[in-house]
Order: C-alpha cells, then sequence, then structure tokens
C-alpha cells in the first residue's frame, strides 16, 4: 500500500473560554491552530493526522513539508514500525524533541488511521480493546488568573455534568476559589506548566494542601528535573508529568527516580499511538496509573479517545474546558453530561469535514505527490 501523496494544511478556529484570555505558554489564547495531515496511498486510503500544536504549528508543518513528506513518498503505508524507527534515526540531528518529533507524530495517527480503515476496524478495536460507548471526560480549564473568574469557570463545568476540574492556575487564592466553587467531593487537579524551582514548589505543594488535590502537575522547572519532582513528591502529594517529555527513555527516567504517579504523554508530541503504547507498558510495569494528556481538537483528539478507550478506559479523558465556534468533526469532540462518545467507525472514526477546514483555513494546503 504505497504512499502516493502528502498534504498539511493550517486552520485557526476562535473559541470562548467564559472570559478574556489571559497569556498562558506565551500566548494570549482566542483561538485553536491545528497541523492536519493527510496521508494518501494508492489503494485509494488515505490518513489523517494531526502534530503539536497550537502557536508552533508553523514550524511543524515546515518539517512535514520539507523533510517528512519528501521521505515518505513511495514507502508502503502498512509499515507503521518500520518507517517509525527508520524515520526517528535520519531526524534525531535535528532533535530529540519539538516539531521533528510533532511531524512523526502525525505521520504515526495518520498510518494507524489508514490501518483501522483497511482492516475495517475502529482504532480501539483494531488495538484490542474492550467494547466501551462514552469515556469519562475532565474539564481542563485555560488560565483565568482571577479567583472569581475561575470560580465561575469551575462551576459552569460542574453545572455541565463533569466531575473532575484541573485548573492551570498558579496562584492559591485561584486554587482555593476553585475548590470552593465545586465543593468538596468533585476531584480538584492543577497543571502549573514548569514554573518553580525545587523549592518553590515544595512552598505551593504545601500551600495547596487544604484543597484536596487528585494530582499537581509539572511542578518544577526543567520538566526533566525528575530528582527534584520526586522532591516535591516525596511531600505526599501526587505528582502528573510527561506532556514534555522526549520519548520512552525519558518516562524511563522518571520513573527510576520515582518522579511521577501519574504518567501523561500526549500522542500528538511524543510519537503518535505508536510511542503511547510503548510507555503505557513501561508505567504498568512501574506502577504508574496513565492519564494521556489531550489539549487538541484535530486528529490527534480521535486519537486520545481511541488510545483511553484502549489503555486507560478507567481514567478520565481530558477535554479543554472551551465552546468551539465549529470543528471538523462535530460532535466527536463534544462532551454531553461529562462523557465523550468513543468512535464506531473504522479508523479514527471519522475524517474532518472539507468544508469546516476550508471556512477556517490559513492558506493554501501544500501537496506533496509521488
Amino acid at each position: 500500500m504505497k504512499i502516493i501523496a502528502v498534504e498539511t494544511s493550517l486552520t485557526r478556529i476562535p473559541f470562548d473560554m467564559g472570559a478574556k484570555p489571559v497569556s498562558f505558554g506565551g500566548v494570549g489564547w482566542q483561538a485553536l491552530n491545528t497541523l492536519w495531515v493527510r496521508i494518501v496511498t494508492d489503494q485509494g486510503l488515505e490518513g489523517w493526522g494531526e502534530g503539536f500544536g497550537h502557536a508552533c504549528v508553523a514550524a511543524t508543518k515546515t518539517v512535514c513539508d520539507t523533510q517528512l513528506a519528501p521521505a515518505i513518498l513511495g514507502q508502503d503505508a502498512r509499515d507503521i514500525a518500520g518507517l517509525r524507527a527508520r524515520l526517528s534515526k535520519t531526524f534525531h540531528l535535528f532533535g530529540r524533541n519539538g516539531p521533528h518529533l510533532y511531524a512523526l507524530s502525525a505521520l504515526d495517527i495518520a498510518l494507524w488511521d489508514i490501518a483501522g480503515k483497511a482492516a475495517g476496524l475502529p482504532l480501539w478495536r483494531l488495538w484490542g480493546g474492550a467494547p466501551r460507548t462514552h469515556l469519562t471526560a475532565y474539564a481542563s480549564l485555560l488560565r483565568y488568573g482571577a479567583p472569581d473568574l475561575v470560580g465561575a469557570a469551575a462551576a459552569r463545568a460542574v453545572a455541565r455534568g463533569y466531575h473532575d476540574i484541573k485548573l492551570h492556575e498558579i496562584e492559591t487564592p485561584m486554587i482555593r476559589a476553585a475548590r470552593e466553587a465545586i465543593g468538596p467531593d468533585a476531584r480538584l487537579m492543577v497543571d502549573v506548566n514548569c514554573p518553580w524551582t525545587v523549592t518553590e514548589a515544595l512552598d505551593h505543594a504545601r500551600a495547596f494542601r487544604p484543597f484536596d488535590l487528585t494530582w499537581l502537575e509539572e511542578p518544577v522547572w526543567p520538566p526533566e528535573d525528575h530528582a527534584g519532582l520526586a522532591r516535591v513528591r516525596a511531600e505526599g502529594i501526587r505528582i502528573a508529568a510527561g506532556e514534555n517529555a522526549g520519548g520512552l527513555h525519558d518516562f524511563q527516567h522518571a520513573f527510576a527516580a520515582g518522579a511521577q504517579d501519574i504518567a501523561q504523554p500526549s500522542v500528538i508530541k511524543i510519537g503518535g499511538p505508536s510511542a503511547v503504547f510503548e510507555i503505557a507498558a513501561l508505567a504498568k510495569a512501574h506502577g504508574v496509573r496513565l492519564v494521556p494528556h489531550n489539549a487538541y481538537f484535530g486528529a490527534g483528539h480521535l486519537a486520545s479517545l481511541h488510545l483511553n478507550a484502549t489503555l486507560a478506559p478507567d481514567v478520565p479523558l481530558e477535554r479543554l474546558f472551551i465552546d468551539m465556534e465549529a470543528n471538523p468533526y462535530h460532535e466527536l469532540v463534544l462532551v454531553e453530561d461529562g462523557k465523550a462518545a468513543v468512535p464506531t467507525a473504522p479508523g479514527l472514526g471519522r475524517d474532518p469535514d472539507p468544508e469546516v477546514l476550508r471556512r477556517y483555513q490559513l492558506g493554501e494546503p501544500t501537496v506533496h505527490r509521488l
């Protein structure tokens, strides 16, 4: 099954978070930027992938256009493991993390989409998952920066049926406001995105203790300071991390250091489903809980649905708590009463709506042909 074309395109879709966005990750978010990668085969099958992401989609698209596409044209789309191994070695000189790994993530997702379509099976069934119609989701709130806004957003999430709420705040008043808004029974997590020294992280972990956090996510800078994370974890607070990991061995080192209770590989950053399966096995061997990261709404979102259904059906699926103006996957990215539907059609479960892609497209798609 020969790869005969690769198409890359970008979309930018506005969203509403219930308040004016504040700077988060260096960006004042008001819309989601997504990279779409379409792989076409000579047997009429095509697969869709997504590479990370958000403000760096242009860089990942450049890697796809200048290096990935030329390397995979004419290759066998069924050779998922072989292509992954060869391309990882070929591109390693340009970095073991960042846009090159993100581009490989998009390729891996697209090839698995093709594999599922060829087999006539949704990916969760192809991968041996048990039948499951829905997954519990958790509301992942963006950064609001004010206690009243945080409390109001958390209360809205609970009213929509979420029982697990995650904040991206870094100050105690905001954490307190969320806990007061959702009450003692809902679970509360906090992702601070690597802002602190170990000493600062220890101080904040102690300050957050009254709010009964289910986990504290990535409290230490830099994220690869696994020994520092282990020191914070020793305070008795559960630590989640892994969104920024560069591959299997980053997780291996973190587990060996005793740095994590929860492992969070991100399918569009870590190397696609193939990489997530490796990390899941390693996490299981070390007694670490797998809760994949999922903060996107392209092909990676559908891949996350299938991965959660297969590998972690009893943990909540991350879902950014925003209302998008539109989405090429329509209802497949929605959550109703805290539940996300698991796709049942072959592959990822659906190709994106071309009309929605055209409506929100940034520039013209780039097409590479054999």
